[in-house]
């Protein structure tokens, strides 16, 4: 090792902490190696060739490498200038690492702004096959906020922050037999980027738990970041989001003890995070109770998690009509009510949370240790569509794990505004909109109500929000109503819990100029499984799967194409609580195995890995021996009658099995239409409605679900 490179070696672990890991995986990749990295800083360069042993060759565009800054970095390491707009540059590169070198590239061809992975471009992946080089993914986290980076504005800069260096293990690389020119190239851009965010994935921190968390995101942004606002036009930053979410779990926990329940029924606001965030800082565990359930179907829910005591609001059981509800639930359990907490809450009582506040990372850092990353962190309860609701537990790890998928393939940044509309009852309420946001040092506007069609967009116009999470119901509604500017900031909208209907599609992207990013998961996954995004999207899918998610598609007799998805990964609960066995912990099993999740949806999956949702096991029909997905009937006529709002279901019928009923909020609906269009479009006659109900509104859970439990009633009544 020469002095310069000890020097420089030396001189970056005092000042940046660097920490490198995972260097036992460089040291068997072998002597013919291509490193590709993340590209956040102008230190990157300078950190790889002062931690990495031996001499490496950088390959980069001709024009940079001419550049008299690098001087100093030809006596650390080699250049291979190369010119991108030329093919030879590359046959050059290939020839270079067959004789057994050495060299790095960074796929993203440039240092990125947005903080995340930016465009990966396929000539990195062509050179991995071409030259049969091992391929070694390495992560430089933290160079991100120097004032070496591009990301001024954006992020909180400082000049030494901890740096981190993370090399995951060799692989290589070789294309399928089938492959043939273009489609190679492909071929290997798609796995190079798979390879690039599967880096991301496994190094960001998800062994760790919510509250230790949301510590290190005020650390890196900065306490007086601004983080959440709701309807009462309060902007609340880091400092003030901690010390309030120390003092109310510091109330709580005076009358409970780390490893308790306790139900939580409150909307969207900055106090209903920050209580979240307070019974995480103590251990105390928050169930999630949806309030669109009504009263019985939230004693259903405490009874099966075995909930003794719920926190709720005085104003907000008035503002929402609950009384009724509430009054049935207070029956079977003790309410706690947040206006009573803040009463009690004394000078003193704000003063030690400010204290407290202050010295969280050192006095919560060891209150913590007494939490592990797998022990619950939430328990959300199912919408109760085809039955009786289930508690879900999802542990820290479950929760960051998603998150960390999340942030692995879509950019982010501290310059977004998301507007959150769906209740943290819901998972993707809670998750994307909610966690995610505050762990990342992205600022939410916490809305209470995803179902006010004229009042959401108008916010989405004054608060410049620049991303959206819904569902199909709730976006057409919006749509219905938006002036074609309200959205006019808007970066992201991303639907999920319910297909998204092509009409739906079509229309945002008309009158707003707007593409909807599809996504599918389910509670228990945390619950994002699998997403579009603006790099990798396919209309009509929902996307691909995220990193660290394996899958097996099990047959299904009866359907010939696809299967019914068992899913496993860290982002996949604890277990379930059921109603037959209350507070004991039944852990996900499935046909595939003991930690596998039966999703209980059928779905195809083509050679590029998007997966296409043909409809649930529960949600197909058996008419005359063949089946027949409800899902698909719903689309069907979703085409013909485009602005109203339909459900499907089956009734048992002597003759065929099965015959179907259709639910719709159009009058005189005309079941001749349906037939002339499926004659149109050569479908099978099976998808036509034997029996058409007319009402006027189709029976909607809160998060945005068709309400199937009641639909059936009806229709049974």
């Amino acid at each position: 090792m020469n002095f310069l490179k000890w020097f420089l070696r030396t001189l970056c672990k005092k000042l940046y902490r660097v920490e490198l890991i995972g260097l036992e995986n460089f040291e068997k990749a072998g002597n013919r190696v291509l490193i590709v990295s993340n590209h956040t800083s102008f230190l990157d360069a300078i950190l790889l060739s002062v931690f990495l042993p031996g001499t490496i060759t950088f390959a980069i565009d001709r024009v940079i490498s001419q550049n008299p800054l690098l001087k100093p970095l030809l006596s650390l390491a080699k250049l291979f200038p190369m010119d991108p707009t030329n093919p030879l540059s590359i046959k050059s590169l290939i020839r270079y690492l067959q004789k057994d070198n050495i060299a790095v590239i960074f796929p993203e061809g440039r240092i990125t702004v947005t903080g995340s992975l930016m465009k990966i471009y396929d000539g990195t992946g062509l050179v991995a096959i071409k030259s049969k080089a091992t391929v070694v993914p390495i992560r430089v986290d933290g160079a991100q906020y120097t004032p070496f980076s591009r990301l001024r504005g954006r992020v909180n800069i400082r000049w030494f922050p901890k740096i981190t260096i993370t090399i995951l293990e060799p692989r290589v690389i070789s294309p399928p037999e089938s492959a043939q020119g273009r489609d190679v190239r492909k071929w290997a851009g798609s796995e190079l980027s798979k390879i690039m965010t599967d880096l991301v994935f496994k190094s960001s921190g998800f062994d760790s738990t919510l509250f230790n968390c949301l510590l290190d995101a005020r650390k890196i942004h900065g306490g007086k970041h601004v983080i959440s606002e709701d309807i009462q036009r309060k902007l609340i930053s880091y400092d003030r989001f901690v010390m309030g979410s120390i003092i109310l779990g510091h109330q709580l926990i005076q009358n409970h003890q780390q490893g308790d329940l306790i139900g939580v029924l409150l909307p969207n606001s900055n106090s209903t995070s920050m209580t979240f965030m307070g019974m995480q800082a103590y251990g105390i565990i928050p169930a999630m109770l949806n309030y669109s359930m009504g009263g019985h179907g939230m004693i259903l829910a405490c009874q099966t998690a075995k909930v003794k005591q719920v926190i709720t609001s005085r104003l907000f059981i008035k503002k929402a009509k609950l009384d009724e509800d509430v009054k049935q639930l207070a029956e079977q359990v003790e309410l706690i009510y947040l206006e009573d907490i803040g009463k009690a809450i004394t000078l003193t009582h704000k003063i030690q949370g400010w204290f407290l506040s202050k010295l969280a990372s050192l006095f919560f850092c060891c209150y913590l240790q007494k939490i592990s990353p797998d022990d619950a962190a939430v328990v959300l309860f199912t919408s109760g569509s085809e039955g009786v609701p289930k508690g879900v537990v999802l542990s820290h790890r479950n929760l960051l794990a998603n998150r960390a998928q999340l942030a692995s393939r879509i950019d982010f940044s501290a310059q977004d505004i998301i507007l959150n509309a769906l209740p943290m009852f819901h998972s993707f309420g809670l998750t994307a909109g909610t966690l995610l946001p505050l762990l990342s040092g992205v600022k939410t506007f916490l809305y209470p109500s995803p179902m006010h069609y004229r009042i959401i967009p108008e916010v989405a116009y004054e608060i410049n929000a620049t991303i959206l999470f819904g569902t199909n119901t709730f976006l057409n509604g919006y749509a219905k109503y938006a002036h074609p500017y309200d959205f006019y900031s808007i970066r992201y909208v991303f639907a999920g819990a319910e297909k998204l209907q092509n009409d739906t599609r079509q229309t945002w992207a008309e009158k707003f100029g707007i593409r909807i990013f599809e996504g599918y998961g389910a509670t228990e996954t945390s619950p994002v499984l699998s997403s579009n995004t603006p790099m990798e999207h396919q209309s009509g899918s929902v996307g691909l799967f995220l990193p660290g998610i394996e899958y097996r598609l099990i047959n299904v007799p009866g359907i010939e194409q696809g299967g019914q998805l068992h899913v496993k990964g860290p982002n996949i609960m604890k277990g379930y609580f059921l109603n037959k066995e209350p507070g004991v912990l039944v852990p996900p099993h499935s046909e595939a195995g003991q930690g596998w999740y039966d999703t209980g949806d059928i779905v195809d999956i083509d050679e590029e890995g998007y997966i296409r949702i043909l409809g649930r096991v529960k949600r197909f029909a058996k008419i005359a021996g063949e089946m027949v997905s409800l899902t698909s009937i719903e689309e069907m006529v979703s085409h013909v009658w485009p602005d109203y709002c339909h459900a499907v279901t089956a009734i048992p019928d002597e003759q065929k099995g099965e015959q179907i009923i259709l639910m719709t909020e159009k009058e005189n609906a005309n079941r001749k239409e349906l037939i002339a269009y499926v004659k149109e479009k050569n479908m099978s006659e099976l998808m036509i409605p034997r029996q058409i109900d007319e009402v006027s509104a189709i029976p909607i859970l809160g998060s945005g679900k068709i309400d199937y439990v009641k639909v059936n009633k009806l229709v049974n009544n």
